[in-house]
């Protein structure tokens, strides 16, 4: 018993390194049964509804609880109607919700980098043919042409990644502040690394961001911090570990940014 747990363990992490611009599972997703996750009072009621979505998968409501959908999504300030742009979509756990929310009247452009096709690349193209609000790309962020007028931008636990597949970030956080309406959003929320390291160096190993690297690059295009949240917040990460390290997966300490394009 004890090999076959150690070979399962091996090949967990293989899994991760074999190519080292994926991340072989979110980090948020938790070895074991979370508790119940429960909305705050005041949640408006189509963020409920989007959490109570009778159509998101048991392995997604299991995430509520460390990743308090609600909490994030009123600090964005998403609202029926917006036009959205989400980095990373393949999961679609932020999709789902993100869908829902603007409805009819609104759209979701969900673009993923291309080495999520072979793991991912059916499952998002369903999501686009059962949510006709929703559009999909596989798209190298370097050549990426955003749409334009956009509301929010959301990139959750994605930042450090573009480190890893060569994404030039000055670039990307320019498209991004031109890419948005006056007084739009851009959502930001990752693993958090200890302060200081190499950027680049830390990205591969542990999949972490010093927020000072995001808060500086990310005004450095233009944008106003306009909150720097602790909500995601874990005091038992000392940020030495690989965010997908048993017993971590869910609890890392991360920072929620949200950035706003001045009006």
């Amino acid at each position: 018993m004890m090999r076959r747990e150690l070979c399962a363990g091996l090949a967990l992490l293989a899994a991760g390194f074999l190519n080292p611009g994926a991340s072989p599972a979110r980090a948020d997703e938790a070895s074991a049964p979370a508790p119940v996750y429960e909305m705050p009072a005041g949640t408006p009621k189509y963020i409920r509804a989007a959490i109570d979505d009778p159509s998101r998968t048991p392995e997604q409501r299991a995430r509520d609880f460390n990743r308090k959908p609600a909490e994030l999504l009123m600090m964005s300030g998403i609202r029926p109607g917006d036009t959205v742009v989400e980095f990373a979509s393949f999961g679609q756990y932020f999709t789902t919700f993100l869908s829902d929310i603007v409805g009819p009247k609104g759209t979701v452009y969900m673009y993923d980098l291309p080495y999520t096709e072979k793991r991912a690349g059916d499952a998002s193209r369903e999501f686009v043919t059962k949510h006709p609000n929703s559009h999909y790309q596989l798209v190298d962020y370097n050549v990426l042409e955003l749409p334009q007028n956009v509301d929010e931008v959301f990139m959750v636990l994605y930042y450090h990644d573009l480190y890893i597949n060569n994404i030039d970030t000055a670039k990307l956080d320019a498209r991004i502040f031109k890419a948005l309406k006056p007084g739009g959003v851009f959502f930001v929320v990752d693993h958090n690394a200890t302060p200081g390291g190499d950027t680049l160096a830390t990205a591969k190993k542990l999949h972490r961001i010093d927020p000072a690297v995001i808060r500086r690059e990310v005004t450095a295009a233009g944008f106003r911090l306009e909150k720097e949240s602790k909500l995601l917040a874990h005091a038992g990460d000392d940020h030495t570990q690989m965010v997908f390290s048993p017993g971590l997966r869910g609890l890392t300490d991360q920072t929620v940014f949200v950035f706003r394009k001045p009006r």
